[in-house]
């Protein structure tokens, strides 16, 4: 399990995003502060893997966190995922610059913030694969990390008869899920038609954000299952 600390001033906006990174397969929250001192001694006293960082917190930046923990030199610091309001160049460099697996602008969804955990979850596996592998990587191996953490993102404008906002509530559906669904599942979990969530599913499949499975049953008729697919 990945341990995930969040840190936001808003203790309501910090209970849904604690609540929103339960929903993901393979997370786990360990605690939730409200500022810059608070995350700081959390670190040390939680251990975390990730940190969901606020940037406005009463007591300083968000990315004030990081820089103390960079500074104090003592290895395992945590990776941070910043979610801010802050939209301005100098925070996003800022974030960059001090290592930010990502930069979120609230507010969001569900489906945002879990594309951008399993995309973290997608790059940690990568890189333990590549320590088992040992040696040195060409570039593909490269490019497949940094492409981990990079949002696979909806076509801007959908193809005819397909909305944007059901297309992201179909793709958070099978995105969170860790294994495979089919399409009255998705159907159940959205509140969609099992025809609507079919057409949704093929039109994601095409887009090659969802990958199709069959299934062969005592039938010998195949059912169709679906599931997230693999960044490249």
């Amino acid at each position: 399990m990945i341990r995930t600390l969040v840190v936001d001033d808003d203790f309501r906006v910090s209970a849904i995003h604690a609540a929103y990174v339960a929903r993901v397969p393979g997370f786990e929250v360990v605690g939730q502060r409200a500022g810059v001192a608070a995350a700081v001694d959390a670190v040390a006293e939680l251990t975390p893997d990730l940190l969901l960082l606020d940037v406005y917190l009463p007591d300083g930046s968000g990315l004030e966190v990081l820089r103390t923990l960079t500074a104090a030199g003592t290895g395992g610091r945590p990776d941070a995922l910043v979610i801010t309001a802050a939209r301005d160049t100098a925070s996003v460099r800022a974030a960059m610059q001090l290592g930010a697996t990502g930069y979120l602008v609230k507010p969001f969804g569900f489906a945002a913030l879990a594309e951008r955990l399993d995309g973290y979850r997608e790059l940690r596996e990568r890189m333990a694969a590549l320590d088992d592998e040992g040696g040195e990587h060409g570039q593909a191996e490269v490019d497949a990390l940094f492409s981990a953490v990079r949002p696979a993102t909806l076509p801007a404008v959908p193809a005819k008869g397909h909305s944007a906002p059901t297309l992201s509530v179909v793709l958070a559906a099978v995105r969170g899920e860790p294994g495979d669904l089919s399409a009255s599942q998705v159907a159940e979990r959205t509140g969609v038609s099992r025809a609507t969530a079919q057409r949704y599913l093929s039109y994601l499949v095409r887009e090659g954000l969802v990958r199709l499975e069959l299934r062969y049953g005592s039938t010998g008729r195949p059912e169709h299952r679906y599931r997230v697919a693999a960044r490249r």
